[in-house]
């Protein structure tokens, strides 16, 4: 299983399964973020939270916490 966290700059992915429940789950969702949809990871931060990706054509800032959610391929 690999996570979004895991994944490289510049890389995109494709998201498999989304982890978590209830207020957390819906918050991802309610981003784009939803199964089956591509992920291109644009840069993480120095110290590694957040991470800045490109979703449905727009530019998201998503916490590492929250990455770990998010299943790729």
């Amino acid at each position: 299983m690999k996570t979004l966290r895991e994944v490289n700059i510049g890389e995109t992915v494709k998201v498999v399964k989304l982890h978590g429940e209830g207020a957390v789950r819906r918050r991802i969702m309610d981003m784009g973020i939803t199964r089956g949809v591509e992920v291109f990871v644009r840069k993480v931060a120095p110290l590694g939270d957040p991470i800045e990706v490109n979703v449905r054509n727009y530019e998201l800032s998503i916490r590492k916490a929250d990455a770990e959610m998010i299943e790729v391929e």
